[in-house]
């Protein structure tokens, strides 16, 4: 049976492996790594997934500011042990986050990823037209879902990180780019 729960400060190494044999260190490269790095997620908003003991799944959602005044969440990464790929665990992780994101009333949720997949959530690329990364994305990846009726209606601007800062170690697999980029900062 796999349980989806909150994620526990001893989940950390096993989160970072899955993460790690998911995505690679190219993973740290992306503009959503610069929203999320150094912060922590948001809270209740951090969910593991365990099987047996292991942990075989995770998301994470992250503070931001979706143009001036206008909160919001940033969803990522989702990742799946591979074994496990294909049997809804995904969709069960976006599901139950994205009904906490909502029942914590919080009021959008911006991600960037691939559109069909999320389309089945509610995600709509024209949600986040007037919306900016700080740095390259994919546009028609850039993907934005209400929680609130409008809560993203109109927004423009250029995302940016807020929530609270991350004062833990810089996981195991982050390159040496990134460590010497979070050190510097």
């Amino acid at each position: 049976m796999i349980q989806i729960r909150e994620e526990r400060p001893q989940d950390i190494a096993a989160r970072e492996a899955l993460l790690h044999a998911c995505f690679g260190a190219s993973r740290f490269a992306k503009t959503s790594e610069r929203l999320r790095e150094g912060r922590l997620p948001a809270e209740g908003l951090a969910l593991s997934a365990e099987r047996q003991g292991r942990v075989v799944g995770t998301v994470r959602l992250w503070h931001v500011e979706a143009g001036p005044d206008r909160p919001a969440l940033l969803l990522g990464p989702l990742a799946v042990d591979s074994g496990l790929q294909g049997l809804g665990l995904g969709s069960g992780l976006m599901r139950a986050a994205l009904a906490r994101a909502e029942r914590l009333s919080h009021g959008a949720v911006l991600l960037v990823g691939d559109a069909p997949y999320y389309a089945r959530f509610g995600f709509d690329p024209r949600l986040a037209e007037g919306l900016a990364m700080p740095g390259p994305f994919e546009r028609e990846r850039f993907l934005g879902l209400n929680l609130r009726a409008g809560a993203l209606d109109g927004a423009t601007g250029l995302l940016r990180a807020t929530g609270a800062l991350d004062l833990l170690p810089i996981p195991a697999f982050a390159d040496e780019a990134a460590v010497a980029r979070r050190r510097a900062a």
